[in-house]
């Protein structure tokens, strides 16, 4: 199945963010197999968010303009527990600091959830 979206996001702490500005690219992690960067399309980022980082006020979206990826990017499952035929963006290669078009914070709400992000640009 493909999609062709406007926008895609990548969620990362601001850490890694400064990191990549300097390296010029964030490369898929090791530690997860580093076959692929995982990305989402705006309303479905929460999904990993709350699974995997529910609470950190760290963490910002880096807003995508898929017509500047250099990787192809597959949409492919996520987890189980994702809403039925939901499918995900990965991306297999790099993602370069100059795909993206905006950074912005993501912060959880008083509970420690986040919400979906806006959809466009």
């Amino acid at each position: 199945m493909t999609f062709a979206p406007d926008l895609l996001v990548h969620l990362c702490g601001r850490d890694e963010w400064f990191g990549a500005r300097a390296a010029g690219e964030i490369r898929p992690d090791a530690s997860g197999g580093g076959r692929f960067i995982h990305l989402s399309a705006p309303g479905q980022v929460h999904l990993p968010a709350n699974r995997l980082y529910r609470g950190r006020d760290d963490l910002v979206l880096l807003h995508i303009d898929p017509a500047r990826l250099n990787s192809e990017v597959r949409w492919e499952p996520g987890v189980a527990t994702d809403p039925e035929s939901m499918l995900f963006p990965h991306l297999y290669g790099p993602l370069p600091v100059g795909a993206v078009i905006r950074v912005t914070d993501y912060r959880p709400g008083p509970d420690g959830t986040f919400p979906a992000a806006g959809g466009s640009t």
